[in-house]
């Protein structure tokens, strides 16, 4: 797609993590099947619903936006999830502490990219004016963020029973 103006450059962002949060949704349901801590297992599951209700938003911001509501395939993501299928195909060690603290850094990894996509978007769109959507996905960006300091919480928690 062709980026001439703000408002491409928005709806290829959109797109772009759209993209993302396909794949993310897919490695981070693969996780909750490799998670030992329960607190661990219920937080991911949730993470896939969310991480699903966001995907769906995208594609409404897309449709207000009057633009293509195709998703475009995330290059970056596909990295991270190619490096988290790695260390869950292979890498996983038998303590179940720090296979747990494993899944843990792969998920925030995936959580960052979100961070920076969604922060980005949601800076898009302020300087487009257009509020409500500014809205939207600075309340996405709250609620990946949310998610992340728990998995840090989790993680701490993980390492702590490793030692």
């Amino acid at each position: 797609m062709s980026t001439e103006t703000l408002s491409d450059l928005y709806a290829d962002e959109l797109r772009d993590l759209w993209s993302a949060n396909d794949q993310m949704t897919k490695v981070v349901g693969a996780m909750v099947d490799k998670a030992h801590d329960p607190e661990l297992k219920e937080s991911l599951r949730q993470s896939v619903t969310g991480i699903q209700q966001h995907a769906d938003a995208l594609k409404i911001l897309l449709k207000e936006a009057h633009k293509t509501v195709k998703k475009e395939h995330c290059e970056g993501m596909a990295g991270l999830v190619k490096e988290a299928n790695k260390h869950m195909s292979h890498e996983l060690p038998e303590n179940k502490e720090l296979r747990d603290a494993v899944l843990i850094a792969q998920y925030q990894r995936m959580s960052h990219y979100g961070l920076a996509g969604f922060g980005t978007a949601a800076a898009y769109a302020k300087a487009l004016g257009k509020e409500q959507e500014h809205a939207k996905l600075t309340a996405i960006v709250r609620d990946i963020y949310r998610g992340d300091k728990y998995a840090s919480k989790l993680a701490e928690k993980a390492e702590s029973a490793a030692a």
